[in-house]
């Protein structure tokens, strides 16, 4: 991904203390980072930076929805999502960002990229599996559905089907219980 200025956030002229910032997140976020599993989304994130002497916390806040494709029926729907994260970004000789909580940035850095982060914690709020709200309260109505639908087995079908048995599996059914 192509770091982008909207994301950079210079830190060295900020003043101690707290200081807010919001993003509206779009589809072309995503593009960068070659992220392809939905449509369209619209997520607001908050973020606040608290500068302090000698670190910065910075908390993420995210809330929208993302335009998915259900797994159960392949039909596309908006998706709420929401969640929030921390981060602590410390000083040290060398850049570290092993951590998922913990960024060590060189002493001579100026400025930090949101970016990644911002990235992680709206994949990472995307549940695992996704069901389309109709199929959980029955009302979902799509062209797969009323062909599954016509082509049902009736129960009165099914009735007819067994009283119409063979009367040759009569016989070889009394083999199995003569014994």
């Amino acid at each position: 991904m192509k770091s982008t200025n909207e994301y950079l956030i210079p830190f060295i002229g900020l003043k101690i203390g707290k200081h807010q910032f919001e993003y509206n997140i779009e589809k072309k976020f995503f593009d960068e980072f070659s992220f392809d599993e939905f449509e369209n989304c619209a997520v607001k994130v908050k973020v606040v930076l608290e500068k302090k002497a000698t670190m910065l916390e910075v908390s993420f806040i995210h809330k929208g929805t993302v335009n998915v494709p259900c797994d159960l029926t392949g039909e596309q729907f908006d998706l709420p999502i929401k969640g929030k994260i921390k981060l602590v970004v410390q000083f040290g000789d060398e850049f570290n960002n092993d951590n998922d909580e913990l960024l060590i940035l060189p002493h001579g850095e100026h400025q930090i990229d949101l970016a990644q982060y911002i990235y992680e914690m709206i994949v990472l709020s995307i549940p695992q599996k996704r069901v389309h709200p109709g199929v959980k309260d029955g009302t979902l109505q799509t062209e797969a559905l009323k062909k599954l639908n016509e082509l049902q087995v009736k129960d009165e079908e099914v009735i007819k089907k067994e009283e119409e048995i063979d009367p040759r599996w009569d016989k070889l059914k009394q083999l199995l219980t003569d014994k």
